[in-house]
């Protein structure tokens, strides 16, 4: 099998890792050839707190995957969340030497390096810088400024930013499983990639990814990403509620979410009643489902509503950037009964639930078409979007280099690839990914 076609995710959250395996179909769909899940032991909301038992779970998710599709994983795009994510909006300008020549991507590179430069509070990194719309010479609202005459470039930007310290220890952990990282991106972007469609994201749209530590936001707005945020809440503290509430097991609590559980507390008659197996000869208890599914709402609308805030913070309340889509949720907390009716009470606004099937191939497995998933898959669409830039990228240094020098091939490539040719300019995470590898090389 060609090695070249495969991309590998891992989705590194607060209560099961995953470990992905996919390539493309010749028809350009996904095909996931193997996929691991093991408990998650080490993170909290998000973030590695035990670095030796995140380890350990990963390389347990990584065995089960390699099994399942009899393949060896060595490099792996890997997911960052958290609640030390926060994004932020700034506005950067460059004045161009020679208005003459026309903008290429050396100028647009240029403008998002003085973004990098931004000051950032002690500990934070700039992980993602995204260009929103450009102005030359004053002229507003271009999407696309290069091909362009003008001597003042500047652009609004999305800044995300996170802490380096948590984003080493994910590195770190992925090194020392034995694994080579390929590329870390914003678990929200994604999510967002695996489970919305293109003509959503230009009518405007919020991405709602119901974790176990956290829930993560994405807002979409012609086609461009305008908000993340990272709210340190998710389906694990839905499950704390209900062990206090009824005096219950962890186990237990997070069976009773899941079969019984309902955010919408009225459609639950008050002689529904479940019994629960007391502790080693203790009298079984008797909880209402009554009961249960208001301390389940009572958390979720605390939840949908901190997502609200952010969602108005985007400015989904000015007419220009109403989100006509509405909201899309996903991850493993989306499959609560009768959330979408309460988000759509509380925002007012369409509702969907987003299964990562849209991109994968027809016969794929229904387990994995579940927004349980949802990061998983975009993490492998990612791996396999950056090969082929990589590839992209050789085959143009293979023409250059022929075309240059024809006696000296060999050496000409190897200079070439020292120096390459100007990336693309998604590639951030890219250079960050360098700057994680490079730390860790050095620190061993």
């Amino acid at each position: 099998m060609d090695k070249h076609n495969i991309s590998v995710g891992l989705d590194i959250g607060t209560t099961k890792i995953v470990a992905m395996i996919g390539r493309k179909n010749d028809y350009g769909k996904l095909e996931i050839l193997g996929v691991g899940k093991s408990k998650s032991m080490g993170v909290h909301r998000g973030v590695v707190n035990n670095i030796t038992q995140t380890i350990q779970s990963i390389q347990q998710a990584v065995q089960e995957a390699e099994a399942a599709a009899s393949e060896k994983i060595k490099d792996v795009t890997v997911g960052i969340a958290g609640q030390h994510i926060r994004s932020l909006q700034h506005s950067d300008y460059i004045t161009r030497p020679n208005s003459e020549l026309v903008i290429d991507e050396t100028d647009i590179d240029r403008l998002i390096n003085q973004v990098h430069k931004l000051v950032m509070l002690p500990g934070e990194e700039i992980i993602h810088v995204l260009p929103q719309e450009f102005k030359v010479d004053g002229q507003a609202e271009i999407k696309e400024p290069i091909g362009m005459y003008g001597g003042r470039l500047e652009a609004n930007f999305h800044v995300v930013v996170g802490q380096v310290s948590s984003i080493r220890n994910i590195g770190r952990c992925v090194k020392s499983a034995g694994l080579e990282l390929e590329g870390i991106t914003l678990e929200p972007l994604a999510s967002a990639n695996a489970v919305l469609s293109q003509e959503e994201k230009e009518a405007g749209v919020a991405l709602i990814d119901i974790g176990g530590g956290t829930t993560d936001l994405a807002v979409f707005k012609d086609g461009i990403i305008r908000h993340t945020a990272v709210i340190p809440f998710g389906g694990n503290v839905i499950t704390e509620d209900i062990k206090e509430g009824c005096s219950i097991i962890e186990k237990q609590a997070e069976l009773l979410k899941m079969k019984f559980g309902s955010a919408w507390p009225g459609e639950n008659k008050d002689n529904e009643i479940v019994s629960i197996p007391g502790l080693r000869g203790r009298e079984p208890k008797e909880i209402t489902l009554k009961n249960l599914s208001k301390i389940i709402h009572a958390r979720v609308v605390e939840i949908i509503e901190q997502v609200y805030v952010e969602i108005k913070n985007y400015g989904h309340e000015e007419q220009k950037k109403k989100l006509i889509a509405g909201i899309v949720l996903t991850g493993g907390g989306s499959q609560l009964k009768h959330l979408k009716q309460l988000v759509e009470y509380i925002t007012g606004m369409d509702t969907r639930i987003g299964y990562p099937n849209e991109h994968l191939a027809g016969d794929s497995d229904e387990d994995i078409a579940s927004p349980l998933f949802a990061t998983a898959v975009g993490l492998v669409m990612d791996g396999l979007k950056r090969q082929d830039r990589k590839k992209a990228e050789e085959d143009e240094e293979a023409v250059q280099t022929l075309a240059g020098v024809e006696q000296n091939i060999t050496e000409a490539q190897q200079e070439v690839v020292v120096e390459p040719p100007v990336k693309e300019r998604r590639s951030f995470l890219d250079k960050l990914t360098e700057r994680v590898k490079e730390f860790l090389d050095n620190a061993e």
